[in-house]
């Protein structure tokens, strides 16, 4: 059943990763399609700015309107960025190569990109994001209703996802908070040899509560607030998909993140396939593993969507 947007509000989700090539466009092409499958209206925003690929694993070939265009305001709404992907309820804003820089030096450029894309009008919205922790990166992780880390079991994706939610949780921390001092002793903790001994979302606590009882409150609200989502892509075993748990025990003890896992995407050649037709693979290969995969946990983005609108309901 198609969710009406006078029924449900409008989510957003940012689709991130501390690590390039962990599958994070392949995903989020797959998950917009599911969604779309099921009557929504879905709108992808591709900010993998340094390789923006979307548009490739849709079949779109260029040239068309992009990101880029909105910035140097050619075109002067993001909604007439818009481009029809061929699928139906399905729409693609593709990115540009600049604009990550170009938000990294102009503030108020990022802060429009970021307004523009909440307003676009969609049942959802679906931001794939480039890798690393930029500045930028985490201001577009942050935005969402609910961020989603896209990794692999390589000991370098896990501990790049690590890194990569240490700097998000900071960067929210130090926007929450009004004292100077409490943003300086969150500037220093972002730096793992600092001298006060902060290496964890704990040490830190102990810090801005020596300063600011009230600060420290903050902080603590903030963390719970804070509830990221984990993909694991690329299993091929029973032990694969165990490092998922492990990284949300990790989270919850070292770091105080009450992190989702959403599941896995199992290992399947027929993957690689789909991406040289430059056709999502639950069009190409409905039926192959990690497209029923990927449908279980679009499934569950649905439903935790109807779920949390529902408490919404009753709350209110």
């Amino acid at each position: 059943m198609k969710p009406s947007r006078n029924q449900n509000p409008q989510i957003l989700w940012t689709i991130g990763g501390g690590k390039g090539g962990s599958g994070k466009s392949f995903l989020a092409a797959n998950i917009g399609v599911c969604l779309s499958r099921l009557g929504a209206e879905v709108i992808l925003v591709d900010a993998d700015l340094g390789g923006a690929n979307l548009h490739t694993l849709l079949g779109i070939l260029p040239p068309f309107p992009s990101l880029s265009d909105f910035m140097r305001r050619r075109i002067p709404h993001l909604r007439d960025v818009l481009i029809a992907t061929g699928i139906p309820n399905l729409q693609l804003i593709t990115g540009a190569q600049d604009l990550l820089n170009a938000a990294d030096s102009k503030n108020l450029q990022k802060r429009r990109v970021l307004r523009s894309i909440k307003a676009l009008e969609g049942d959802y919205i679906l931001v794939d994001l480039g890798g690393g922790n930029a500045v930028s990166v985490l201001d577009f992780f942050l935005m969402s209703d609910g961020g989603i880390l896209v990794v692999t079991p390589e000991p370098t994706s896990i501990e790049n996802t690590y890194r990569f939610l240490k700097s998000a949780l900071y960067r929210k921390l130090r926007q929450s908070v009004s004292s100077h001092l409490v943003k300086s002793l969150i500037d220093a903790a972002m730096d793992g040899k600092n001298e006060m001994g902060i290496r964890n979302p704990h040490d830190l606590l102990r810090e801005v509560r020596q300063l600011s009882h009230e600060e420290g409150e903050r902080v603590i609200e903030e963390v719970k607030a804070f509830r990221p989502n984990l993909i694991l892509n690329q299993v091929q075993s029973k032990k694969d998909v165990e490092i998922g748990f492990s990284i949300r025990s990790a989270c919850r003890k070292y770091f105080g993140i009450h992190l989702h896992y959403l599941g896995y995407i199992v290992y399947d050649q027929e993957v690689g396939s789909s991406i040289r037709k430059r056709r999502p693979l639950i069009l190409e290969h409905d039926r192959s593993k990690a497209a029923q995969c990927i449908t279980e946990i679009a499934s569950k983005l649905a439903n935790s969507h109807q779920r949390s609108f529902s408490f919404e309901r009753t709350v209110r």
